[in-house]
């Protein structure tokens, strides 16, 4: 069975503890909590802008990287760790917050566009689309005008315990991505939780207006 090189995984979020319960920083907690069951820890980079840590994921030595450069400027401390360890785009892994699927609700894919995502638009600006995506849901508030302040959020005591319990799937499915390759841990990942619903796409497109507004406003 073909393996999937992943060379660093990426926790997209912001930094500093006003943020670091927010649905918007999921990136940050898989990355932690990786870590935290390896035994390792994080350590400021300044040529990377960023807080850096290596994890031994079954024989794979793999780099976590969380970007401190706030959400809309991640792509810069990306393009920068990359082009110091000489990793392509296909040899890495981004995770995310997704408002498209429901609470818990985990997607991996690969390519594609922004979806409205602001740490994702930096970083394909930085690096293009060709790179692996851990979707992790966080829900969508209803109305779009709600998206930021949904986002910047802590969740509830129900939704963080749907989270947790992703967040442990995810890292439970780490091994097989690297080891047997993305379809069979789509397959792992795809077959549990809910079957995630769409939303309007001009729901979607305001949001992604609302939510770059109040990026631009307080720095994400």
């Amino acid at each position: 069975m073909a393996n999937t090189e992943i060379k660093i995984i990426v926790g997209l979020g912001n930094p500093g503890s006003r943020h670091e319960s927010d649905r918007h920083n999921m990136g940050f907690w898989l990355v932690d909590r990786l870590a935290e069951k390896t035994g390792a820890s994080f350590r400021s980079e300044k040529r990377f802008s960023g807080d850096v840590a290596r994890v031994q994921i079954g024989q794979h030595d793999v780099r976590l990287l969380k970007p401190t450069t706030y959400m809309n400027l991640s792509g810069q401390s990306v393009q920068a760790a990359m082009a110091y360890h000489r990793i392509k785009p296909e040899q890495m892994l981004v995770v995310h917050d997704e408002i498209d699927l429901p609470v818990g609700t985990l997607r991996l894919k690969k390519g594609g566009g922004h979806g409205g995502h602001n740490g994702l638009r930096d970083v394909i600006r930085h690096i293009g689309a060709e790179f692996l995506r851990m979707r992790i849901g966080v829900g969508h508030p209803g109305e779009s005008y709600e998206v930021t302040g949904h986002v910047l959020k802590r969740p509830q005591a129900d939704e963080k315990k749907a989270l947790d319990e992703a967040l442990q799937d995810a890292i439970s499915a780490l091994p097989v991505l690297l080891d047997d390759g993305l379809e069979k841990a789509q397959q792992r990942l795809h077959s549990r939780g809910t079957t995630p619903k769409p939303y309007r796409k001009a729901q979607h497109a305001n949001g992604e207006e609302q939510e770059q507004k109040a990026d631009d406003k307080d720095g994400d």
